[in-house]
């Protein structure tokens, strides 16, 4: 899969977060992917596949509450750069991100209903940005896509553009005129931006417990193994 996310990278991508919120060389975080076709495939399928007991089900799973978290908590403005399809948890991502641009190709989809879970980690997250009613949509219509302006429409985009090449070119000027910015002004509206989400550290663990329990499944494990022989 084009850009899933193994636990071990999740763990990096937590620490990664939290090193360059702390850095005082840091003025802003871009969170942003390699590759053409795809930003990121959520989880990582054979891993989901091999998990075999419970504790191992919630850690792999709290692997996307820490990255969601660490971007809640790092105290820097976080911008999300999606150029390609996102699924699952990197639609979660996406959705984390203070302010997220992509480009035409950033087609999205919560693929997690298709394969026995749920959305259920990274739905405050997916919720907070794009309402209740398109969050239920696309947590239920799990196999169909949505239109990158349909994110932008909903509040997950603030803007859409033709090509990653002009994509990249409005992040440089955004970011730019962003850091001449004040910095205390900036911390301060970090917080408010996520206020009424400090609640996030057990209730992202309650999540990743729901969907440990359920990847355990039967029915969960044929579905993944589906997917992976395509």
């Amino acid at each position: 899969m084009h850009n899933s996310l193994p636990g071990k990278l999740l763990g990096d991508f937590r620490d990664a977060i939290y090193e360059a919120g702390a850095s005082e060389d840091n003025d802003l975080i871009v969170i942003q992917s390699e590759g053409e076709r795809t930003y990121c495939a959520g989880a990582s399928f054979h891993e989901l596949v091999a998990i075999e007991d419970f504790p191992t089900g919630k850690t792999f799973f709290m692997g996307f509450a820490n990255v969601i978290n660490a971007i809640r908590k790092c105290g820097k403005i976080v911008i999300g750069r999606v150029h390609g399809k996102a699924i699952g948890g990197g639609v979660g991502i996406a959705s984390a991100c203070d302010y997220c641009m992509a480009t035409k190709f950033a087609s999205i989809k919560l693929s997690e209903l298709a394969v026995g879970i749920g959305p259920f980690v990274i739905g405050p997250a997916v919720e907070r940005k794009v309402g209740l009613s398109a969050f239920s949509q696309m947590a239920l219509n799990a196999t169909e896509w949505q239109t990158a302006e349909w994110a932008k429409q909903k509040g997950l985009f603030t803007e859409v553009f033709e090509t990653s090449k002009e994509l990249d070119e409005y992040i440089t000027h955004f970011t730019t005129n962003l850091v001449n910015k004040n910095p205390e002004a900036l911390t301060l509206l970090k917080g408010v931006f996520w206020k009424g989400t400090e609640h996030w550290d057990d209730l992202l663990e309650e999540r990743a417990e729901m969907s440990g329990s359920l990847v355990l499944s039967d029915y969960a494990k044929n579905s993944i193994r589906g997917f992976l022989k395509g």
